[in-house]
């Protein structure tokens, strides 16, 4: 029921994604387009952030059920007007090939890092307080007040230079009286966008299906105890953190593209290894989490870096600048492989025999978790490899479009 509840909130995501995207595009005012949605959405969002966390005083679970549904239309609806505008961002505060992958890389760091915190976070505060409900109304205020801080400090950071770059856009602006449906068929008709959307896909639900599986394969399959799963999750991510700087001197040198297909492979090598891990082999368990994060890094990396120099094409190409549509089908495919990765992976080991309060698991769920933590990941990860071998934008192709832009924006 859980799993479904984040899953209604996901299709809710389909109709409100492209929308928030597309009226974003087409925003005038005087803080520019982004960030009048930023700051409208934080504070319906903290809120939201703060019922989320809280157990509603209902006494059956078809009432708890009804309670996050609806909670859920409202909370992602608040969450995309602050996310969508937000990673838009990245597109319109630079038009240098390097220097937008060191901004994506940057906002990657401090987007894992937040995950740390996070998990730290939770760890000291369930130290602290024992009463469960309680747990988790202090890590939804303490997520609401930090949303709000941190956006207000986002815009601060970003306000002038954001205001910098868009006056070598000022020509791009898309015309009011396009339609939602019109463009939304226009960026799908984009190759190197096709390519963007299933490298994406593949490789963010192969990270989500790994990350939903590591709880069950810490305590069910390795028999550790729960801190385990904390500390293995910060050894794959504490990685990634390292390995951005690493990957960014790389793409400086070569391109984005040859950047992923270089680091992929090292995810899925890690992957793969895990279903050879056996009850006792914590040493070996971890060092595979460690060479996993080698390659996790260009996960988080080279997607939303890829997208900016794809929408560069798309203004050559249509003459106007679509940054929120196009980052609202990646958000939305972000969402989504959360969502159907924890739906899927529920289903799977529901079906499988997997009970919660079982202290031994059959031998068909314990075979699913182990499938599902490694080797099923590792397949999405060569479907990626795939895509991102036809991806068509090289850095001579990307200056080649800038270029071709500065005449046309001229004219």
């Amino acid at each position: 029921m859980a799993g479904s509840v984040i899953l209604i909130g996901r299709l809710w995501d389909a109709i409100n994604d492209p929308l928030i995207g597309w009226l974003s595009d087409r925003t005038v005012s005087s803080l520019g387009r982004r960030f009048p949605w930023m700051l409208g959405g934080v504070v319906p969002m903290a809120i939201c952030a703060l019922l989320l966390w809280t157990v509603p005083p209902f006494v059956t679970q078809g009432g708890i059920f009804a309670y996050y549904v609806v909670l859920s239309f409202f909370a992602f609806a608040a969450f995309t007007a602050v996310q969508l505008p937000y990673t838009a961002l990245a597109a319109e505060l630079s038009d240098d090939y390097d220097e937008r992958t060191t901004l994506i890389g940057t906002k990657a760091a401090f987007s894992i890092g937040a995950a740390i915190l996070a998990l730290l976070m939770a760890q000291v505060v369930f130290a602290q307080v024992s009463d469960p409900k309680h747990q988790y109304f202090i890590l939804g205020a303490l997520s609401a007040s930090l949303a709000v801080v941190m956006l207000g400090l986002c815009v601060a950071g970003t306000y002038r230079r954001y205001w910098q770059a868009q006056k070598a856009h000022a020509r791009s602006r898309p015309p009011a009286a396009a339609s939602l449906l019109a463009d939304i068929r226009s960026v799908f008709g984009n190759v190197a966008f096709r390519q963007v959307l299933g490298l994406y896909l593949c490789s963010w639900m192969s990270l989500q299906v790994t990350a939903a599986m590591l709880p069950y394969f810490v305590d069910a399959w390795m028999g550790l105890p729960e801190t385990h799963f904390a500390q293995m999750a910060l050894a794959v991510q504490g990685t990634a953190i390292a390995m951005l700087v690493g990957w960014n001197w790389v793409a400086r040198r070569s391109d984005k593209r040859t950047v992923f297909l270089l680091g992929a492979p090292i995810a899925m090598v890690a992957l793969f290894g895990l279903i050879t891990v056996r009850p006792g082999q914590v040493g070996w368990m971890y060092s595979l989490g460690i060479i996993a994060g080698f390659g996790v890094a260009t996960l988080y990396l080279m997607p939303f870096a890829m997208l900016p120099d794809v929408i560069d094409l798309d203004e050559l190409q249509s003459g106007r600048r679509r940054e929120g549509l196009y980052f609202s089908a990646l958000v939305f495919l972000q969402k989504l492989g959360l969502a159907a990765a924890l739906f899927l992976s529920g289903q799977l080991l529901s079906w499988t025999g997997y009970s919660a309060q079982a202290t031994t698991q059959p031998d068909p769920a314990l075979w699913a978790i182990r499938l599902l933590m490694g080797p099923l990941p590792a397949l999405l990860l060569l479907g990626s490899l795939w895509f991102a071998y036809r991806y068509p934008i090289s850095r001579d192709r990307h200056r080649q479009i800038l270029a071709a832009l500065d005449v046309q924006r001229q004219s």
